[in-house]
């Protein structure tokens, strides 16, 4: 084999082992995040994600109106918005440095709690589990069920 066929063996073994991460990017560059997350579509799932949250703020504006709801529930969101906020952005910068992961189940029972708002605004700004498709059917599937048990509840205040 000449001189010139080993180095490029090399270069093709280099860019299939790099090959994956390339893929998922377009055009093999790194998304807008630097952390190689493919930017196509990147504004199609935002939107409705947003309309969940606004959906709810909706939903909560009636019970309020209707059933004359406290205010704590408003801040029990809030709160656990934040707190699921910052696990995905812990999360996110554990898995850019290649250190121990906050497991799936944590995010997905932090969103059950009342955090979902935190987390759709985490998976769309920090681009973290929006692309992994079992993770999300889990994710909607908990903030389908936080959002029925909150019509439930506040239905039940009336």
């Amino acid at each position: 084999m000449a001189k010139g066929d080993a180095s490029s063996a090399r270069s093709r073994s280099a860019k299939a082992a790099g090959g994956a991460r390339g893929a998922r990017t377009s055009g093999g560059a790194r998304g807008a995040s630097g952390a190689g997350v493919p930017d196509a579509g990147k504004g199609t799932r935002g939107g409705a994600a947003y309309l969940a949250i606004g959906a709810f703020a909706l939903l909560y504006l009636v019970a309020i109106l209707l059933w004359r709801l406290p205010a704590w529930p408003g801040m029990l969101y809030a709160g656990a918005s934040v707190l699921c906020f910052i696990f995905y952005a812990v999360d996110k910068s554990a898995a850019k440095a290649g250190r121990w992961r906050t497991p799936e189940s944590t995010l997905l029972l932090l969103g059950l709690c009342c955090g979902w708002p935190g987390a759709i605004l985490a998976q769309q700004w920090l681009r973290h589990k929006s692309g992994k498709t079992s993770f999300q059917l889990a994710f909607w599937a908990t903030v389908a069920v936080n959002m029925a048990a909150f019509g439930w509840l506040a239905q039940l205040q009336a």
